[in-house]
């Protein structure tokens, strides 16, 4: 099926913003940054996650003046009843940035009409630009991307994550974390959910979890592992929120352990 001509547009528009996002923390990592704290000492914001967010805002405001923006650091504007709605973490992974730790990226979903239809996420670091549009499947760079076949969870190589408030609330991930750990291969907690979800759809990873996300984290990610054949849910088995709150994505052979094993913690 032909590309949709405006999709091809708006593909464009994101991945051209998130490298040049990119070349922006790939120049200032690991050097002297601004660094502040926001709802929590361990909810972080930089200097580097603002610059990036500004510029693909403005850009757009100028390229795409009709089209709404959710960005993570405030600097978006809701257009309500909108066509084009983009979704922006211009730092996923800003922790890991702050401590020179080499995992993070730009995250950006764009839907039409509330629908998920482009999503992209940029690895400055390693150069792997992961993309997918609706009906299109998923990529890195010109490779097709397609989960893995595993069908065994004690062979299974899974990620989650913690939320901001893990220090003070009850509900902090603790007891899925031991649970599956004693039932799967290996857990990875690498601080971007963004490429944690690309890594589901690379087959990198065979699955992932995490709880109280936010739209900004997932937008992406969510389309690029859907069109890699994966499945995507809330932790519950419904579809999977658009605001984040509980993400559950496998290679879909394992989706129902996954989910059973969150149940019984």
């Amino acid at each position: 099926m032909p590309l949709d001509p405006e999709v091809g547009t708006v593909l464009a528009v994101a991945k051209r913003l998130a490298r040049e996002a990119g070349a922006i923390q790939r120049d200032r990592f690991e050097t002297d940054i601004d660094i502040q704290t926001k709802s929590s000492s361990i909810d972080l914001v930089t200097e580097v996650d603002l610059a990036c967010e500004k510029g693909i805002v403005e850009a757009i405001e100028r390229e795409r003046p009709g089209d709404g923006v959710l960005a993570e650091e405030g600097l978006g504007r809701e257009i309500p009843g909108c066509e084009w709605r983009w979704v922006i973490d211009p730092l996923d992974g800003t922790t890991n940035y702050a401590h020179g730790y080499p995992r993070f990226c730009v995250s950006i979903g764009v839907e039409r009409s509330g629908r998920r239809e482009v999503g992209v996420v940029y690895d400055p670091l390693l150069d792997e630009l992961y993309h997918a549009v609706r009906g299109h499947g998923a990529w890195l760079g010109a490779r097709r991307l397609s989960v893995s076949s595993q069908q065994e969870l004690g062979l299974a190589l899974v990620g989650t994550g913690f939320a901001y408030d893990v220090h003070r609330s009850s509900r902090d991930n603790a007891a899925c974390f031991a649970r599956m750990l004693k039932v799967v291969r290996g857990i990875r907690r690498d601080g971007s959910a963004a490429l944690d979800l690309c890594y589901v759809a690379a087959g990198r990873l065979d699955a992932y979890w995490e709880f109280k996300l936010r739209a900004w984290d997932v937008a992406a990610g969510i389309l690029i592992v859907e069109e890699a054949g994966g499945c995507v849910t809330g932790a519950d088995a419904g579809c999977a929120p658009s605001d984040g709150s509980s993400v559950v994505a496998t290679n879909a052979h394992l989706h129902a352990a996954v989910l059973d094993r969150i149940r019984e913690a």
